[in-house]
């Protein structure tokens, strides 16, 4: 741990430095894969729960009886392919689509005569397609409004640049997790929605924290000629990284634990619906705020007519200071002294007490 934390502060110091900005294009790339392989998930189609597309439900109480006794009795009476999944009190959960032409009534009693439990154990709930569409729509309204704000907050705090830079993070953090969600074939619930829109904010969290550090370390950028703005930014990004990275592993933790004791372990089907989307929006939202977001907004920056000159001015600065160092400058350049090393004035790096006028003979025999 104490490595650790040196690191970080070596880190904050810009002792040791990470370039993320200056290697935006490997960042980009590898982004491009996943989402590529999100979208192909996606375009597959994603597995709504019945809040969604309605059905009905229906609850069995029976000590003993697992997941895969209440899968095999249910196939036998439905032919719509029920999903059965166990709740966290231990009951088990049948969801029927509506595409099943029995009804409820008749599939809540065959569900007790074939389970072998009484008639009134069984609890059947029925929500229809128009009710999910309602919350579908609902969904959707919360996600576009929660953009609109982050976009116009990020604009006012900071500049449109980040805010650019932050909702394509955004972005490329929700269709990795609903890529990953089609992909693994988990059902898609409320307790889903609240899961991605609180990933988002946590994206946007670690996503502004950065932003703040970089905003420091830009600030007046242009009255020095030592670093470039995507130099400054970078060196931001360093200062933040381990902070980002604790932060991420104390939220996974908890996270981790809920998705694979939980939900695998303990076998809570339910826990899975809010627990993938915050381990997946998590990871995203980290790697997100270090690999796109500053080094797309560095970009984004770069663009800018001043800070193109500044990056003509910190490139012709350095080549000076290589040629000072090399005891060579440019012919007909001059080099002011403060800006020569200790024993070296005047034009081309001569040594003091060197130079004499043009012309003029010496003095030596």
């Amino acid at each position: 741990m104490s490595r650790f934390s040196n690191l970080g502060h070596r880190l904050y110091q810009g002792e040791v430095s990470f370039d993320f900005v200056g290697r935006r294009k490997l960042w980009y790339s590898i982004s491009g894969v996943i989402v590529l392989i999100a979208a192909i998930g996606l375009s597959m189609g994603l597995h709504l729960g019945i809040e969604f597309k309605g059905g009905s439900v229906y609850t069995v109480a029976k000590p003993g009886l697992t997941v895969s006794q209440a899968q095999e009795t249910s196939n036998q009476i439905v032919s719509s392919h029920p999903l059965v999944q166990s709740t966290d009190n231990g009951k088990i959960r049948i969801q029927v689509s509506t595409e099943e032409s029995k009804s409820s009534d008749e599939i809540r009693a065959q569900l007790s005569e074939k389970l072998a439990v009484p008639l009134d154990t069984v609890e059947a709930q029925v929500i229809g397609p128009s009710w999910g569409k309602q919350i579908s729509s609902k969904a959707l309204t919360g996600l576009i409004i929660f953009m609109v704000l982050v976009t116009v907050y990020l604009a006012i705090a900071f500049e449109w640049r980040m805010a650019v830079a932050a909702l394509v993070a955004l972005i490329h953090d929700l269709l990795i997790t609903i890529g990953v969600y089609a992909l693994v074939g988990f059902e898609v619930t409320p307790g889903t929605v609240i899961g991605f829109l609180t990933i988002l904010g946590y994206s946007l969290y670690d996503t502004v924290v950065v932003f703040d550090t970089v905003k420091e370390n830009t600030k007046d950028l242009t009255k020095q000629n030592k670093l470039t703005y995507s130099e400054a930014a970078n060196a931001g990004l360093n200062q933040t990284l381990v902070r980002s990275l604790n932060t991420t592993v104390v939220a996974l933790l908890p996270v981790a634990a809920l998705l694979f004791i939980g939900g695998g372990l303990l076998g809570a089907g339910t826990l899975n619906d809010i627990s993938l989307a915050l381990f997946i929006g998590l990871a995203a939202g980290a790697y997100s705020s270090i690999c796109v977001a500053t080094p797309l907004l560095a970009q984004l920056k770069e663009e800018q007519p001043e800070m193109k000159a500044l990056r003509k001015r910190v490139l012709q600065h350095r080549a000076a200071a290589a040629a000072k160092a090399a005891g060579e400058v440019p012919a007909g350049e001059e080099i002011a002294d403060e800006d020569l090393p200790a024993g070296m004035v005047g034009q081309r790096g001569r040594a003091a007490g060197t130079t004499r006028a043009k012309g003029r003979p010496s003095t030596k025999r």
